[in-house]
């Protein structure tokens, strides 16, 4: 069948100095592990998730989630002073990839704020499409688009890692605890 590994992320900024994170990802609707908003480390729920990458791989992981929440809270809080958006506020992001039974896969992204659709990653067209017209949204996706660097990682990330990851994922107990449910 078709399978979907989700990365949720939930930030609430309090103010433009105080940031709070949550994540959490999924197989399905499998808990696989969340992340401590003390330290950014990885928190596993399944026995068999943590065995199943080198411990190198997971220390990489780590390291991205963090450069990558670094950079995000920056970028948010930047257009969010620049654009007067009050405080406090939350943004809310999925991303994730499903593998479909033929072995080919598809990323997806979408970024809310407040609880409401903001962003979309537009797998056909490479694009973000806004889902709310404002000043901090199309500031966002100017940055997102404008940004090769970046998207260009997004997509090795989501396109190439996920997929793999997935699949080891499945081979190391993802599938028999999915066929148990």
């Amino acid at each position: 069948g078709t399978f979907t590994i989700r990365l949720l992320q939930i930030t609430t900024f309090q103010n433009s100095s105080f940031v709070d994170t949550v994540g959490l990802g999924l197989l399905e609707d499998i808990e696989l592990g969340c992340l401590d908003k003390n330290n950014m480390s990885i928190h596993f729920y399944q026995p068999w998730v943590q065995p199943a990458l080198p411990h190198s791989e997971w220390k990489t992981i780590e390291t991205m989630i963090k450069i990558y929440l670094h950079k995000f809270s920056h970028l948010i809080n930047e257009g969010a002073m620049q654009r007067d958006v009050p405080y406090p506020f939350v943004a809310q992001c999925v991303a994730g990839c499903e593998l479909y039974p033929n072995r080919t896969s598809q990323f997806f992204a979408s970024v809310g704020y407040n609880g409401q659709g903001f962003l979309t990653f537009d797998t056909d067209n490479a694009t973000w499409t806004l889902s709310q017209d404002t000043s901090l949204s199309r500031y966002l996706q100017a940055f997102l688009e404008n940004h090769t660097a970046f998207n260009e990682m997004v997509e090795i990330l989501f396109n190439n890692t996920c997929v793999n990851d997935m699949e080891v994922l499945l081979h190391s107990g993802g599938r028999a605890a999915l066929e148990r449910q």
